[in-house]
């Protein structure tokens, strides 16, 4: 019983998210219908309370009653503006989902991360111990492998792939490395890990797209983009600092403020002619160049 837990936790959490303001009686309804109650248990008020409280201890989340409106997420603001609860908590609650809905599991498509599950919590742990790890790594255009210790500052998921922030043996500044079959093994360290005064991962991420960093500053980026695709682009923006400067009714334009590394030039590349570069001059002439590269890999 006790493993069920941790899911009926994640349910009523997202269960009393769901709803904003909801009554002990319907919570009781609720868990009744569902899938989850798989023995017809009844959530009795001891025990519901007792779940209020795991909730707090295990996920910081505090659940409060209104005596008129009902239960409700009290630090829902807190929760809004911490990301890894978030994508933790929205991760466990397709799990629950899921669960409850095995009968459509192969209408359900998902997409796999790669290699990234063996050495995650190897990572995570080091980092959460503040310990060094020795990482034996083989990058993609290399044709051997190499060992040094990693000192882990942070973990960031881009496309699909887990990367870690770092600084490693004969390096001065951080370098970027996937948790994929290019990092061959991982072996926790009793050394010290040593962070850079004030570090925020957020923040040294900002002026980047994905996990390509490099050592230039950020530069202003407009971007023209034509009018069905719009509202695509204003409804999941292609980096934070994304702000609308012009709108016609055949196009808009974006303004960008960060480094345009390898990753982001080709995601403009990747929605073709509905986007095209305004400036910096320097970047929309790289852009135009591979657009010439293609055209002359097609013959054209």
């Amino acid at each position: 019983m006790a493993k069920n837990y941790f899911n009926r936790y994640v349910w009523l959490i997202d269960t009393i998210k769901r709803n904003g303001h909801i009554s002990r009686e319907e919570i009781s309804r609720l868990w009744e219908q569902s899938r989850l109650n798989d023995t017809g248990e009844e959530l009795y008020e001891r025990t519901f309370h007792n779940h209020r409280e795991a909730i707090l201890d295990t996920f910081g989340i505090e659940i409060k009653c209104d005596r008129s409106l009902g239960y409700y997420i009290a630090n829902s603001d807190d929760l809004e503006g911490d990301g890894i609860r978030q994508w933790l908590l929205e991760s466990l609650s397709m799990n629950n989902l899921l669960n409850e809905s095995t009968d459509m599991r192969d209408r359900i498509i998902f997409e796999i991360i790669s290699s990234s599950q063996k050495w995650l919590p190897v990572i995570v742990n080091a980092m959460r111990d503040k310990k060094t790890v020795e990482v034996t790594y083989q990058s993609f255009w290399r044709d051997e492998s190499s060992t040094f210790i990693l000192h882990p500052y942070c973990l960031k998921l881009f496309k699909q792939r887990w990367y870690v922030l770092g600084r490693s043996d004969g390096y001065d500044d951080p370098r970027i490395y996937a948790l994929d079959e290019r990092m061959k093994y991982v072996v926790p360290q009793k050394k010290a890990l040593k962070m850079p005064a004030k570090f925020n991962a957020a923040e040294f991420f900002s002026k980047y797209y994905g996990v390509i960093i490099a050592d230039e500053k950020p530069s202003h980026i407009k971007i023209k983009v034509v009018a069905n695709q719009v509202k695509y682009i204003e409804s999941l923006p292609l980096h934070d600092s994304q702000v609308l400067v012009e709108r016609t009714p055949e196009y808009s334009v974006f303004d960008y403020y960060l480094v345009p590394t390898y990753d982001f030039r080709h995601e403009i590349l990747s929605h073709g002619s509905d986007m095209e570069v305004l400036g910096p001059e320097g970047f929309r002439e790289e852009i135009k160049a591979d657009i010439a590269q293609m055209s002359k890999n097609y013959g054209l």
